[in-house]
């Protein structure tokens, strides 16, 4: 997983990490993100449900400008409002490099012991590693459709 400075000075943030849920439900955030998460939004996050099972997990900064999209939808996404908004929980690294994952988000996105973390640019996803590897699984029998008609490898 690397830590890439864009041209803006923000981090993106790509790869997975392989996590433990330890027994008060806290997560080590890995090293190589620790640093940027500390100067970009001085270990402030928020983690939130998303609607494909897992939770999401944003530098404060970041999720700030979402916050405001997100409340800004139309009434006809008041669903999707209340899954984002109405679970989000305000968390920070602590002096050990680790953040506290909610018990009503871990039981939300059926979290065990075994996580996984992916970097996905200015966000992470946070998976039970089992439930990942069956949406992996699941997407990847699907095909991906026309999006590999926009892409070039």
């Amino acid at each position: 997983m690397h830590i890439c400075a864009t041209k803006w000075g923000k981090s993106v943030f790509q790869g997975s990490s392989a996590l433990t849920l330890d027994a008060k439900g806290r997560i080590n955030v890995p090293t190589r993100h620790r640093d940027a998460l500390l100067e970009q939004a001085q270990g402030c996050l928020t983690i939130t449900r998303h609607p494909d099972g897992c939770l999401l997990v944003y530098p404060r900064p970041e999720w700030e400008q979402k916050r405001e999209q997100i409340a800004a939808f139309p009434m006809q996404a008041r669903a999707l409002q209340r899954l984002l908004l109405g679970n989000a929980q305000d968390v920070e690294i602590d002096g050990s490099g680790r953040v506290l994952v909610a018990p009503e988000l871990r039981l939300a996105a059926g979290m065990s012991r075994d996580l996984m973390l992916l970097g996905m640019g200015a966000h992470f996803e946070l998976w039970d590693a089992a439930a990942l590897t069956r949406r992996e699984a699941a997407d990847l029998s699907q095909g991906m459709g026309d999006v590999l008609n926009q892409f070039s490898f």
